[in-house]
Formats: structure tokens, C-alpha cells, sequence
């Protein structure tokens, strides 16, 4: 999941250096929801991996 925002985080900054402002923009969301998404997931098996050993 980290991976493709990465991958669209890059696409937006190569749309916005070649003047593509609408692709750099939907890039750029993409980016962020997938990166808070993966934020999310990343804490929730934090806590359930500290749920579930002793």
C-alpha cells in the first residue's frame, strides 16, 4: 500500500514538472489516500499485534 502512494507521489511531482496540473492533482490525492490508509492499517496491527501477546 506504501508502495503506491509512493508510485502516485512520483507521478504527481513528474505531472507538475511537465505542467500537467489536473493529472498532478488527482496523482496527488491518490497519494494521500492511499498513504492514510496505510497509516490506519499500520496502527491497527500495531495494537492488535500488542492485544493479542502477553
Amino acid at each position: 500500500m506504501l508502495r503506491w502512494a509512493v508510485i502516485f507521489l512520483v507521478i504527481a511531482i513528474i505531472a507538475a514538472v511537465l505542467g500537467f496540473g489536473g493529472i498532478a492533482g488527482a496523482a496527488t490525492e491518490i497519494a494521500k489516500i492511499l498513504f492514510f490508509i496505510f497509516i490506519v492499517l499500520f496502527v491497527l496491527a500495531l495494537i492488535f499485534g500488542k492485544i493479542r501477546k502477553p
